[in-house]
């Protein structure tokens, strides 16, 4: 077994277990306890466990959201000023699709600055926020997911589907070099696909914290998104791969 093979499961019995043990695994895989843990400190580094005596628990907010009013909080310049520079990419008239992201919700906030959009979302809470700004809004419907204020399920799914847009905008949990892009659950993950099947441009917006890291669920591979919007210079690999990927990259 590889050891991005093994180090795999061992996410996965962390997930399921919440903890892992260092002489557990080491039996597990048939390797030596020096080896599991080299394994736990580099699933430390990229954010997933963190190192206890013996062994390691899982991250809480590598599979499960903060509540939205804290992701709101966190970085809140950062992302005002990411949601200033998507927004000279939106044009009047335009149609688009948005996740519910604490960075979208930034953007929609000058949306006021447009005319004749039509907006999609699963957000719950962006039709209040963007009530008077005369846009045409539609919500996906679906189930309530009351730690991130979003709406998923197979009600969102088939709302999506019945649209094709001029841009996606959407967040993320983490960047990752290897694992490419990265969130927090399986439930937004899934609609965030079925999103991006639906939109003629793809508009990522990520601050520069999310940059190698490592979050439960693969969102998307790189292929997958035209644009890349965040505060920082990315160091020189990223840009190379965004480069390679014949991804605009706009800081």
């Amino acid at each position: 077994m590889l050891a991005a093979e093994r180090r795999q499961y061992i996410m996965d019995i962390a997930q399921n277990d919440k903890r892992v043990l260092v002489s557990e695994l080491s039996q597990k895989f048939n390797v030596t306890e020096e080896t599991i843990r080299r394994d736990l400190e580099k699933l430390e580094k990229e954010g997933i466990l963190t190192r206890t005596y013996g062994g390691a628990i899982i991250n809480k907010h590598t599979n499960e959201d903060l509540p939205f009013v804290t992701r709101q909080r966190a970085n809140l310049e950062i992302k005002q000023a990411i949601a200033r520079k998507a927004l000279n990419y939106i044009h009047d008239g335009e149609t688009l699709m948005m996740d519910p992201s604490s960075s979208s919700m930034e953007l929609m906030k000058l949306l006021k600055h447009r005319s004749h959009l039509t907006i999609i979302t699963n957000s719950a809470v962006s039709m209040h926020e963007l009530a008077s700004t005369g846009h045409q809004m539609i919500s996906t419907g679906g189930t309530l997911r009351a730690s991130s204020l979003s709406l998923t399920g197979t009600v969102a799914q088939d709302t999506v589907r019945k649209y094709h847009v001029d841009k996606l905008i959407l967040s993320c949990k983490a960047l990752s070099l290897n694992k490419g892009i990265m969130d927090s659950n399986e439930p937004e993950s899934e609609l965030k696909r079925t999103m991006l099947q639906q939109a003629a441009k793809v508009i990522l917006l990520a601050d520069h914290t999310k940059f190698d890291k490592t979050a439960f669920v693969q969102l998307a591979s790189f292929s997958n998104i035209d644009m890349l919007i965040t505060d920082q210079e990315p160091a020189p690999e990223w840009i190379q791969l965004l480069q390679d990927q014949e991804i605009e990259l706009v800081y």
